[in-house]
């Protein structure tokens, strides 16, 4: 539950950044950044958690949080993010794939 306040926490906060993908899926979708935050802060749990294995990864262990929740109108959005962390800072939430959850 404390990961799940955290990302929350970056959502009301604004701190959510997009990947090229995730900004894609949005756009196919017909979503906005502000469906996204509604969705996240919206979130009762956090449906998986991903070890990453991405060969580029910073840190030793990154994980990946994928939640399914509706956004203020009810339509299901499925993101999958993670932490960015700068000099040792949690800084925003990196979201990955933001789409219309099916």
């Amino acid at each position: 539950m404390e990961v799940l306040a955290k990302i929350k926490r970056c959502a009301i906060r604004g701190d959510l950044q997009f990947t090229l993908k995730a900004r894609n899926e949005l756009l196919c979708d017909e979503l906005t950044p502000l469906d996204i935050r509604e969705s996240l802060i919206n979130a009762r749990s956090i449906r998986k958690t991903l070890r990453s294995n991405a060969p580029s990864r910073s840190a030793k262990r990154e994980y990946l949080y994928v939640i399914i929740s509706p956004n203020l109108t009810g339509l299901l959005i499925y993101t999958k993010g993670k932490f960015i962390v700068e000099s040792g800072v949690e800084v925003y939430y990196l979201l990955v794939s933001s789409k219309q959850s099916t």
